[in-house]
This record gives C-alpha cells, structure tokens and sequence, in this order.
C-alpha cells in the first residue's frame, strides 16, 4: 500500500549551463527555483496548512560559506557512504552556495516533501538495485513536483520523455499520464537507472546518461579518445548534462548538511495520509468526490495521473488515491460511484483537453489564469502544460512582461 503525499510544484531545474562559475548562470537557475517554490506555495495543501507557518533566515549563511575552506566541505563528503564518488570542485562549490542561499527561506517545505516521499523512493529504489541517495535526483529533476512539465515534454516527479515512459510500461495518452503517478514513475525511473548502469557499469556515467541519454555519453566516451569517467568526459558532453552531477551532489550536501551551515527548519507538518484503493470499473472525479467527501481540489492533488477527472478502471488495473480518513465513507458507498458515473457517461462522454498539462474536465470552452505576484510567462505557461509563445499569440502580448491581476487566456 502507497502512502505518499502530492503536493504541486512547477520545475525546480530546467538544467543547467556550461559552467556554473558564471554569476549569471547561477542567478538563472535560482529563479526558476523561486518561481517553483512560489508555484508550491499556491497549492492546495498549502494554502490550507501553511498558514502561520514561519520560516527561518539567516542572512549570513552565505557570508560565513565564502569564509569556509574547501576542506572542511572535501571532508564531510568523504564522509557520507555513497557508491559513487562525490567529487568536489568549484562547480559543485557553486551549486551548494546556491542551495544554501535558496533553501534558507525554503527549507522547511523540502524536508517536509522529503519526509512523505523518500521513504517510498527508498523502498522501490533498493528493491530494483539501485543506490538509495538517487533519491535526490527529483529535487533537481522536478523539485519533487509531480505536475512539473519541462519545456520539450518531460513530465512527473522523475521527468520522462513520452517514448522513454512508453518503454518502461508508463501509459501516456489523453485520459491517464503514469509519469505523473508517483509510486509509477519510481518504479520506471529505478529500472531505467539499472538498466543504465548495465550499459557503463558506473553510477556517476549512469546518471549523466539518465539525463541526456546514453548515446550523448558514448559520444563524449569517444570523442575523448575513449576514457571512461565522468570527468574525464566532461568537455565533450551537451551543455546541461555537464551541471547535472554537481547540481546532484550540491542537492545531496545541503540536504544532508544545512545544520551545519546555521540553517534550522520549523516543524511543519501536513497532516495528510493517504492510501490507495483498486477500483475495478469507470469512476468519474466528481462522483467519488460526492461519496468520500473529498474535496475536488484534494482529489486532483492526490491523483496527478488522471488528466479528465475521470478513471477508466473498466479497461484495466487503475487506483485512487484517498486521504485515509475518507476511505470508510468512500468504500462504503462505491457501488454508487459506479452507478453514478455509468449513468453520468452514458448522458454525456468525457472531453478531454487537448492541453498536454491541464485539467480535461467536462467542457471545452476557454479557460483563463489570473496572474499573481512572482508569476511569469514562463512559469504560466509551465503551469498548463503550454508555451511561453502560444500564450503571447492567443492574448496578444507583445515582449514578455504581465502584471498581477491580469486575465491570460490558457485554454
């Protein structure tokens, strides 16, 4: 049984630079890390539990960092039990500053989504063979998001492509996306992983090739005359992928060292548990709503692979998600959820939107988003699964600055 909680973020990386040396790079990268966070913090468990919530600063952190000497950092690396090496250079130097200056206000909210979803990731990952701190990966592939949607199509918490998904048994189509189901995407990102590390039997060369592909990396291996380490192939590897590994292993020091640069979370706890329940014919979102007494906003939350409000168990093996405290009333009363929808389906058959990342729901007609404070072009059109250049065309909107309030069309 998955317990697990979903809590929506927009991409936390959309990687990353030549070298992270250049202020301007890293600059880049932490906005969009912002925009993801400030994405998170409009969520529908937040804003139902974070009220009060304080959140620890301290603005010397990175002051007392650019005081610290590279082996005192070199020594707690060493220290950590990691089957690959951590190395440790200026890049990665680069990365952990910037962690340490994004996740001083921030913290408290990783650790909270780290508690509900690595236990998971640790259980299906060391069942499938593969290195347990792999974990980290989702915070730079998705900021552990499962609605995150990268500009070329990547989708869900580990980021697969549609044919990458496809392989390892991820169905993609317009009613049900498998990327974006946690336990799912886990389960095919651990076995990708393995796979991977079969081609180059090396982790560090099977991480580079989980984000580039594995025929980037026999290219960079050629290319350099054939040598065989991440390093050592570096300068013959696409632009992003050469950020990949030091944005990991920045990832991996912060989250297990941020005590040791002054940085102390709040307790913040999300009193949500949930559990899965088989559903063996068609239900639609809001007839189980009506059953469980979930609301739809919390049933989205929880079920980020139903893109139509709308599971067609009737076709095959399919689950919802539920808040444990809603599993009684919502099985006492499925026979009804079967009725209802049946009856439902059979007035009116589901429309799905032809938006890759939005909400299908029950009716094509436009749909538009209200800007807020922090939020881009960019990041709106993250959010519904579009382009920064089909939202200028449909509104109209010369050059790429909105403002708060205004009215965007999305659909």
């Amino acid at each position: 049984m998955k317990n697990y909680l979903i809590i929506p973020l927009l991409l936390l990386f959309t990687l990353l630079s030549q070298r992270v040396s250049s202020q301007t790079d890293v600059e880049r990268m932490g906005h969009v890390y912002v925009n993801a966070y400030d994405s998170l913090m409009d969520s529908y468990y937040m804003k139902k539990y974070a009220t009060g919530h304080t959140r620890h600063v301290r603005e010397d952190v990175l002051e007392a960092f650019d005081q610290m000497p590279d082996s005192i950092i070199i020594r707690r690396l060493k220290s950590m039990h990691t089957v690959f090496p951590l190395t440790y250079n200026s890049e990665v130097r680069a990365y952990i500053r910037l962690y340490l200056k994004i996740m001083s206000t921030r913290l408290d909210v990783m650790l909270t989504l780290s508690e509900y979803y690595y236990p998971m990731f640790e259980e299906v990952l060391t069942r499938h063979g593969v290195p347990e701190e792999l974990k980290y990966l989702t915070i730079i592939e998705s900021a552990m998001n499962p609605m995150a949607t990268s500009r070329v199509g990547a989708a869900g918490l580990w980021q697969f492509m549609y044919s990458t998904g496809k392989l390892y048994d991820l169905e993609v189509n317009s009613v049900v996306d498998d990327r974006r189901d946690p336990f799912k995407s886990t389960v095919a990102a651990a076995r990708y992983l393995k796979d991977l590390y079969g081609v180059f039997n090396d982790w560090t060369l099977a991480i580079a090739a989980y984000n580039c592909g594995p025929g980037n990396i026999n290219k960079g291996i050629a290319r350099s005359g054939g040598k065989t380490s991440f390093w050592e192939i570096y300068p013959y590897l696409p632009r992003e992928t050469r950020g990949y590994i030091p944005a990991l292993i920045g990832a991996i020091y912060v989250m297990n060292f941020y005590p040791d640069h002054g940085l102390r979370a709040t307790e913040f706890e999300l009193p949500i548990h949930s559990d899965t329940v088989t559903l063996h014919h068609d239900a639609l979102f809001c007839h189980i709503a009506q059953a469980s007494g979930v609301s739809l906003s919390e049933l989205r939350t929880l079920n980020p692979q139903y893109r139509a409000d709308y599971i067609p168990a009737s076709s095959g093996a399919y689950t919802v998600c539920l808040p444990s405290r809603h599993l009684q009333p919502f099985l006492m009363n499925i026979d009804s959820v079967y009725t209802w929808t049946r009856d439902s389906l059979a007035r009116q058959p589901i429309v799905v939107s032809v938006s890759k990342g939005a909400r299908g729901g029950h009716g094509g007609g436009a749909r538009y988003h209200v800007v807020k404070r922090g939020e881009t072009l960019s990041s709106v059109a993250r959010r519904y699964g579009t382009t920064v250049k089909a939202l200028k065309k449909k509104n109209k909107i010369k050059g790429d600055n909105i403002h708060v309030g205004q009215r965007i069309r999305v659909k």
